[in-house]
């Protein structure tokens, strides 16, 4: 099931400020080359994330799942001065492309790129985050989120990817592992205390959560 009709997704794109150059590239090369390549986020999604982070302008970004690097270079544009954003992948190959897109953009001195298990990563950095954005394996997203949330400031934001999977999760039966593990997610949200949160029609689904507390 598609969200949105391509129609509206196509006039969403001619309607908003193009990519820099480094961008369609990124893009044009994960289409091109990547069996997955519907994983990128995309210019409207990675428009909208760029302009999150130049409202916040955050000292400290965290991403969990790199891809090709997309969203990293999106997020980065809104870094403080000296400001960092850590991205977490797992996979080898697309970790090295994406270092690849890293050292030709402003922001090579700033991003840092761990390459392992997310969860294995987190425990080792230490930091406060301002902005994080979960875009990994759907069946750890709980597990994600319960490391990640006493390390986010009060009034920080966490972004999480495909809270709507491909719409499966609006069928009266859910199907697939992942779309079940996001549709416990998605209730599980409820219980969480101190937050608030939206969940966007935006590309795949994306909630917006905020610590209030």
């Amino acid at each position: 099931m598609d969200i949105l009709p391509d129609i509206v997704l196509q006039y969403a794109e001619r309607f908003s400020s193009p990519e820099d150059e480094l961008l369609q590239e990124v893009h044009a090369f994960t289409v091109a080359n990547h069996p997955k390549a519907h994983m990128i986020s995309g210019k409207v999604q990675g428009k909208f994330l760029k302009m999150i982070s130049c409202m916040i302008r955050p000292r400290r970004v965290l991403e969990i799942g790199t891809f090709t690097g997309y969203s990293a270079l999106c997020l980065a544009k809104g870094l403080a001065i000296d400001g960092e954003l850590h991205t977490l992948e797992l996979r080898e190959t697309d970790a090295q492309t994406a270092l690849g897109f890293f050292n030709r953009s402003p922001y090579r001195q700033q991003i840092k790129l761990h390459i392992g298990d997310a969860m294995e990563k987190l425990g080792e950095l230490e930091e406060e985050w301002d902005l994080v954005f979960i875009d990994a394996d759907k069946t750890r997203y709980l597990a994600y989120l319960t490391e990640i949330l006493p390390k986010v400031r009060v009034n920080g934001f966490i972004f999480v990817d495909n809270t709507l999977f491909h719409g499966q999760v609006l069928e009266p039966e859910i199907k697939g592992k992942n779309a079940r593990a996001i549709q416990a997610f998605n209730e599980q949200l409820q219980q969480v205390p101190g937050i608030e949160y939206v969940l966007l029609p935006l590309r795949d689904g994306l909630t917006m959560i905020r610590k209030v507390a």
